[in-house]
């Protein structure tokens, strides 16, 4: 070690002693290895907070442009790694915790996965945040602070059991109380006019109280902020009422702002449900645009400068209510014209697609929005009007009118959010080449016909710092080893390592690193689930939220398939497979919920059976989670990404994967297209219908009984799993969901079964061809750089944002 690093080490080891005696209230032999954990992020933190100081400062001196990143979900895992290794601490770290005994690992297990995000979009939203700071631009991310999210997933006899995340029961070292950031955000009452000047008077009122976090970027070069909503009512206890001895009634008012920010999703299948999601999505909305024009007049003066010093983005249609909100702030206490406010609007604001499902482009009963939020009612029909004569002036027919319009019309009247995201930004992305293609195609065709130059595409990337430098330390430093360190800060330099494509010792050296990160995974999971697992084993892998369109049931299908045919011809030589699955089913989604039972049950019965041996094993992953991501990616060979096609907006996880040496099996869909496109045919495996085959055989009347009754292994699996023989306690329990398969097959599961058998056969082929995968795989880690985030987020700060 070098004087400065000794140095550098003595400093933090003091720092953190200082912290842990001060601020933890422990003396090093009283404390616990919690109390240690505080205390090494509390003295890191110092560090953070004098540049997160100069970082705002630096914004402030010349006047810079903000962004601002608007969503319900930031799934941003542990941070204590995070910021770490950005800022080059992390062997200091080690050697100063190593004084008094301790192992950095260890002390990083303790951190809570913070529970602020589900899936692909909150991971997003992360990776979108490091970038964003990696590149130097200044930026805010604005959410709720959840204070038990999404939930804990438990398996119980092979159900997922949903139990509270209490991440935040000991605190959170991370996060600053920022009382001064408060803002009123109503809800119901009236509208009245006096004089002309449009007054709302809300009928409740919930206090907003800001909680930040500071995100470190690559080396330090900008800390930014993520900024958490809580909610607290504005009189929290009735006392009149409670020594009356209505105790809980006294606590009403305290009870509705809690259940603003306890869960993540709260299931809307109720009208009770739905007005609670709609409650969530107006308040962080409202408290975000709020904080943001009052920094805005506080540094610029001048509102009709906003577009100039301010970028709105917002992530999916979640925070579509900002529209109308930002309208209702320029208009009502402003004074702005309606012409005037809506014109900074839509210059301010962007809006990001993420699904073509209908369900998730969310839209509200007429009554109850009107009824909860009837100033930002008048508002909407307002702009409807606006941009429904701009339709009619443009020669568009009645259908496509009645297609744009902000009020659906059919059946039970219903408040259109993506419309109105759409109509209130200047510009609106999908989040991959064919996504974007289908938008203009699908939901957005009329709008699209509107503002044909509004719609543009920004493919998703990840962050290799948090998805390769620091889940695979051991691949990272053998492309350091084989490239230099330039790949560190610029992912697209990791082409260079293709001239080692060929190469049998590095090739072998590649293969070492991921059986010791297959090791490491096989002994986390004989922790959670008690299976032994062969790492020299084939690791297939499909990790993300459990629903029908990521079709989970086609590979369940498939393995049971596969099962058959090993049972039946033994005499074979059987490529061993380890087939692991993880992730979350919606409370209410029942199928989803069926599905992961399967796996479960085709685990216990696979698993069991001596007759296969090693050859086949599943695993369920229970509360799948950024930080089991982080071990189970670098572990995998295989990556599974086989969506309907034309029903993935994008995909992040087929991106994670291939950082790191992963081959992906997968459809013509979201970002597998350009992955393939990047890493080559030949380094992929692609199987089934092309989003315009999907759609074909829908139109033309698709029959899947017939093609089930023409594929043998296929029927024999739906029989298998249809007729009890996973689920002999219940034999009907999967009866349903394999009617559903033969009656409409929606997802095209049977459509495409026979297509990805013979694909999976043709993994096998590959996977017997020791040098032929190695070359695909470093392949496969030399051509992702592209979907690195910087990449992603350079193209929205120039073309979107005006700050590059």
């Amino acid at each position: 070690m070098t004087n400065s690093q000794n140095g550098k080490t003595t400093d933090l080891e003091a720092r953190i002693v200082g912290a842990l005696r001060n601020r933890v209230g422990k003396t090093e032999r009283a404390a616990k290895p919690h109390d240690w954990y505080n205390a090494a992020v509390l003295a890191l933190r110092d560090d953070i907070i004098d540049n997160w100081f100069a970082s705002t400062s630096r914004t402030h001196e010349v006047g810079g442009k903000r962004v601002y990143y608007l969503s319900l979900e930031f799934l941003i895992g542990r941070l204590l790694r995070d910021a770490l290794s950005n800022l080059g601490c992390t062997r200091a770290m080690e050697q100063a915790l190593s004084e008094h005994g301790l192992d950095l690992a260890r002390l990083e297990e303790l951190e809570p996965d913070a529970a602020l995000g589900n899936g692909g979009l909150g991971r997003l939203a992360a990776c979108f945040m490091e970038s964003l700071a990696s590149l130097d631009i200044p930026a805010f991310g604005y959410g709720i602070r959840y204070i038990n999210g999404m939930f804990r997933q438990r398996i119980d006899e092979g159900w997922q059991v949903e139990l509270p995340e209490t991440w935040l029961a000991h605190g959170n070292p991370w996060e600053f109380e920022r009382r001064e950031s408060a803002y009123i955000i109503g809800f119901g009452g009236e509208v009245s006019s006096d004089g002309g000047v449009i007054r709302w008077n809300p009928g409740e009122k919930i206090e907003a109280t800001a909680f930040d976090t500071p995100v470190v970027g690559w080396r330090g070069a900008r800390v930014n902020t993520l900024r958490l909503w809580s909610a607290t009512a504005v009189d929290p206890i009735q006392l009149a009422a409670f020594n009356a001895g209505d105790h809980a009634g006294a606590l009403a008012a305290q009870v509705r702002a809690d259940s603003l920010v306890r869960v993540l999703y709260p299931a809307d299948s109720t009208p009770a449900g739905q007005e609670l999601r709609l409650r969530q999505e107006f308040f962080f909305s409202s408290a975000s645009i709020q904080d943001i024009v009052r920094r805005h007049i506080q540094y610029h003066g001048d509102i009709r400068t906003l577009p100039d010093k301010a970028a709105i983005q917002l992530n999916d249609t979640h925070p579509s209510v900002a529209v109308a909100e930002l309208m209702r702030l320029l208009m009502d206490e402003q004074h702005l014209a309606f012409e005037e406010a809506w014109g900074i609007t839509r210059r301010t604001i962007g809006y990001t697609n993420h699904t073509l499902l209908p369900e998730a482009l969310e839209s509200w009963p007429l009554p109850l929005f009107e009824r909860m939020l009837p100033r930002h009612m008048q508002i909407i029909y307002a702009i409807n009007a606006t941009v429904l004569r701009e339709a009619r002036k443009a020669g568009l027919d009645d259908a496509a009118i009645a297609a744009i319009s902000l009020i659906d019309e059919h059946g039970e009247r219903r408040v259109r959010m993506a419309n109105l995201a759409f109509v209130g930004a200047h510009s609106v992305n999908g989040v991959a080449a064919l996504h974007t293609d289908l938008m203009k195609q699908t939901v957005f065709a009329d709008l699209h016909k509107l503002y044909p130059e509004r719609i543009n595409n920004k493919t998703n990337g990840v962050t290799p710092r948090r998805w390769l430098h620091q889940s695979n330390p051991r691949l990272t430093g053998l492309i350091r080893e084989g490239i230099g360190d330039g790949f560190m800060a610029d992912a697209e330099q990791l082409a260079s390592l293709s001239k080692f494509a060929g190469d049998a010792a590095f090739g072998e050296r590649v293969d070492e690193i991921k059986r010791a990160n297959k090791v490491d995974l096989s002994n986390t999971l004989r922790e959670l689930t008690g299976i032994r697992l062969d790492p020299d084993a084939l690791f297939d892998v499909q990790i993300k939220r459990i629903h029908e369109y990521k079709r989970q049931l086609l590979n369940l299908i498939e393995t049971v398939a596969l099962y058959d045919q090993i049972r039946s011809h033994p005499e074979r030589d059987w490529v061993p497979r380890v087939k692991i699955f993880g992730g979350k089913a919606a409370p209410t989604y029942h199928n989803a919920k069926l599905i992961i039972k399967l796996a479960n049950d085709i685990a216990r019965r696979i698993n069991s059976d001596p007759s296969v041996g090693e050859v086949l094993k599943v695993v369920f992953v229970p509360n799948y989670n950024v930080s089991l991501a982080e071990r189970i990616i670098p572990a995998a060979d295989l990556s599974e990404q086989i969506s309907t096609a034309g029903m993935e907006a994008s995909g992040t996880g087929n991106m994670k994967f291939a950082f790191n040496g992963a081959l992906t099996i997968g459809t013509l869909d979201g970002a597998n297209i350009e992955i393939m496109e990047r890493v080559g045919r030949e380094n992929i495996v692609i199987f089934g219908l092309t989003a315009e085959e999907v759609a074909a055989k829908r139109a033309d009347g698709y029959a899947p009984r017939e093609v089930i009754a023409g594929s043998r292994e296929l029927a024999q699996a739906v029989h298998s799993i249809a007729s009890g023989v996973f689920s002999p306690d219940e034999p009907d329990r999967y009866k349903g969901l394999m009617d559903a398969l033969y009656n409409s097959d929606w997802f095209m599961v049977a459509a495409d079964f026979d297509a990805y058998a013979a694909a999976q056969r043709e993994v096998d082929r590959r996977w017997c061809d020791r040098t032929a995968w190695r070359k695909s795989a470093i392949m496969n880690i030399a051509n992702v750089g592209w979907f690195s985030s910087d990449r992603t987020i350079g193209e929205y700060a120039r073309e979107i944002w005006g700050v590059l």
